[in-house]
């Protein structure tokens, strides 16, 4: 019997020693139970949306045979209720709790997402079950994208906000390494809508993980104050604070160009290129690759050169991408720029991005962080919509490789005005709350 009991107890041992975190710093954010779960759920809802990436536009593609056209409502649809809802959005969030909005976002989400390989099992499936699809999925965006975060500034303190959107983008890119194969294997042997339905799966494995996470949320008092007058002082917040303003203006262009050329280049592989679903899913590795690149040596750079620079650097490393793919030859070399498009475009969003969330959550006091959000995502968003639109339709009327040599362009010369710009570059390091406004 004591033998018995000393074998369970060495297993048990043996188990403990397993599931022990790996050697860290005694200061890494990975040593904060909360943060610990976000991370985990960040990498398994990201993993997941390496499937949708690839299997929604697809099921578009191959099964509807959508043109280019349907292509850019089909993402004009998923951008619009960013416009409409994401300021009123701000203001709601600035009265609730934002961890319960988080989660039963998500479980909106993984919902939806099932709906559609439901439509393609019963035969129901078209592009507008697809446009009512990508308007549910938007409007989760602004509100739980929003909360979410917001939750990761409840648990990280605002020093450390470069580190904490830096090691979520890393596990990012894990997804985005393994992720896209796996996507364009599943996609190819049990098709698209499966596919997604195993995203909707994961993200229900997400949920569980963030119903752990214990958060203290402070919540401003009701006040006197109207609705739409508290909409305005989020509004006015923005418009007063020189950086957000030039931050928002830059990357709202920039989003524009993003958006010209995400509507056409799965088009520009599968009908110019001549690539498989599963040689897609390979080069979309790329991204991966290019988010840990960004990742690993991006907090350097900040640090070095400051994240306004940062920024700046990375519009210029996706332009190079996109202008790559629009001279791309129509053979295995194609291929290999197809994927060298997406590395360039993940490592300068990283780079754009991880900065842009940091810069503007230390320069915003937490009474005023839902507004701010979704000021600010509304402003960044609003030339997406018609950058989808104009990019479908230059790629049905004058070809798929001028939506990327125009996106490409543009964001060229966004990028020297960028560099001439003082705000931005003049921004070596995060703001403090006092010093944010001119």
């Amino acid at each position: 019997m004591q033998t018995s009991l000393h074998f369970f107890d060495r297993i048990r041992i043996r188990l403990h020693s397993l599931l022990r975190l790996p050697k860290l710093a005694a200061d890494d954010l990975l040593r904060n139970v909360n943060y610990r779960r976000i991370f985990a759920s960040v990498v398994v809802t990201h993993f997941g949306a390496q499937i949708t990436m690839l299997a929604l536009p697809l099921t578009a593609v191959t099964i509807l045979n959508a043109s280019p056209t349907q292509m850019g409502f089909l993402m004009f649809f998923e951008i619009a209720p960013f416009v409409l809802l994401s300021l009123p959005a701000g203001v709601w969030l600035d009265r609730v709790k934002k961890m319960p909005v988080y989660i039963i976002g998500e479980l909106v989400f993984a919902v939806t997402l099932m709906s559609v390989p439901i439509a393609a099992w019963t035969g129901m499936l078209s592009m507008t079950w697809l446009y009512v699809v990508g308007v549910v999925l938007g409007c989760v965006h602004v509100v739980a994208g929003s909360a979410a975060q917001i939750v990761l500034t409840q648990i990280v303190s605002r020093d450390r906000l470069v580190e904490a959107h830096s090691k979520n983008a890393l596990a990012v890119s894990g997804s985005e390494i393994a992720g896209p194969g796996i996507a364009g294997a599943l996609i190819k042997t049990l098709g698209a809508p499966i596919a997604i339905a195993l995203d909707a799966i994961l993200i229900f494995g997400a949920v569980v993980l963030l119903r752990g996470i214990r958060v203290e949320e402070t919540i401003a008092p009701r006040t006197k104050v109207s609705f739409w007058a508290q909409l305005k002082e989020g509004l006015r917040f923005v418009a007063e604070t020189k950086l957000l303003w030039t931050m928002a203006l830059f990357v709202s262009t920039w989003q524009m160009f993003h958006h010209m050329a995400s509507v056409v280049q799965i088009l520009v592989a599968s009908r110019e290129l001549g690539m498989s679903a599963q040689t897609i899913g390979l080069c979309y590795i790329g991204m991966g690759v290019g988010t840990i690149v960004a990742s690993v040596y991006g907090k350097r750079v900040s640090e070095h050169y400051g994240p306004g620079p940062t920024m700046v650097a990375g519009f210029g490393v996706s332009a190079i991408g996109w202008l790559a793919l629009a001279a791309a030859p129509a053979s295995v070399i194609g291929q290999l720029v197809f994927g060298f498009m997406l590395t360039c475009f993940s490592c300068g969003a990283t780079l754009i991005f991880v900065n842009f969330l940091s810069l503007r959550q230390a320069s915003t006091p937490e009474p005023l962080l839902g507004r701010m959000t979704s000021t600010m995502r509304w402003i960044i968003l609003l030339g997406a919509g018609p950058g989808a639109l104009i990019g479908g339709y230059v790629g049905e009327h004058i070809g798929l490789r001028a939506s990327l040599a125009c996106a490409g362009l543009g964001v060229v010369v966004l990028t020297v005005f960028a560099w001439r710009n003082q705000t931005l570059m003049m921004t070596k390091r995060l703001p403090s709350i006092a010093t944010a406004a001119p």
